[in-house]
């Protein structure tokens, strides 16, 4: 008798994490492929690279002589109700699965429903970017936030690279020099390459959304020194708990998740949000794999 086990998906702009396991728990196998979004199947280039990066997966599963997957839970960033037509189609054609084998939501849908059964709390997501999300009962999605970096992300990783970088060369303008003795803008031009705007310019147009969003790494690292950076930080965790509040605000007291890599960069963020939530408010910070836990849901959704 065949084998029967789950895969998971979570396709995020730096890379598509898999994995495949078993309804027992045990991971069969696990694995990174090129990034993809939700967006791209809109373009031959696109669909191309879904197809490019789906089939290396599946080509993965058979050197390894691995079972194909008979069900996939799959959170892709960019996915929304247009792309889901086409990006569902591509699924089932790569991997040989009926569509009610095939689970597809936007990537941080699909973090909330692995945190909570649908109607039961919120997420609120910061890496990159940042968003809440709130899956109701039956099973629509509401979000706060996450309007990109153009718009918003307020509290994410690239949210607080851009406002450090600015504070850095406001005060250059506002006492030229300040930035040799300034902490935060030593640790920041390390990371960028060197100290001057055009090394600053360059770093920021040679540089896609993750790289930039990662000198929030160098906030983090001077926050003991520097009380810019600190209240920076501070500040991020305020912008966090606001996307909870307007949730709760919404759909009542619930409880929250807070995770996502720009959430936990420093304690500050933490005390920060815990203090600006509504009183009472029960609130965990967690450490996903969402590829992990989407295959243990895929493998149980089996039969």
């Amino acid at each position: 008798m065949a084998v029967e086990v789950g895969l998971g998906l979570d396709a995020g702009g730096t890379q598509t994490r898999w994995a495949l396991a078993l309804a027992s728990g045990q991971m069969l196998a696990e694995g990174a492929v090129a990034p993809f979004s939700g967006q791209q199947v809109h373009s031959p280039e696109g669909r191309e690279s879904i197809s490019q990066a789906l089939g290396e997966i599946r080509q993965a599963l058979r050197d390894a002589q691995l079972p194909a997957p008979a069900a996939v839970w799959a959170g892709v960033t960019g996915y929304d109700e247009q792309s889901g037509g086409g990006l569902r189609q591509m699924l089932q054609q790569t991997l040989a699965l009926p569509e009610a084998r095939i689970h597809l939501y936007n990537d941080v849908e699909l973090a909330c429903r692995l945190c909570f059964a649908p109607g039961q709390g919120y997420v609120v997501y910061s890496g990159t970017g940042s968003i809440g999300v709130f899956v109701d009962a039956s099973g629509a999605m509401h979000r706060a936030g996450g309007r990109g970096s153009l718009l918003g992300d307020e509290g994410s990783g690239h949210w607080i690279a851009r406002q450090a970088l600015a504070q850095v060369w406001r005060s250059e303008d506002d006492a030229p020099g300040s930035m040799a003795s300034s902490a935060l803008a030593q640790a920041l031009f390390e990371r960028i390459g060197g100290p001057t705007w055009d090394d600053t310019r360059r770093f920021i147009h040679l540089s896609d959304r993750g790289a930039l969003g990662t000198l929030a790494l160098a906030v983090a690292q001077v926050a003991e020194a520097d009380a810019g950076a600190r209240r920076l930080l501070d500040q991020a965790g305020e912008e966090l708990a606001r996307l909870a509040r307007l949730l709760i605000t919404r759909h009542g007291m619930r409880p929250v998740v807070v995770c996502g890599r720009a959430a936990s960069l420093h304690p500050v963020i933490e005390v920060s949000l815990r203090r600006c939530l509504p009183p009472g408010t029960a609130c965990e910070f967690r450490t996903l794999q969402p590829h992990r836990d989407a295959a243990l849901r895929a493998a149980g959704c089996l039969g």
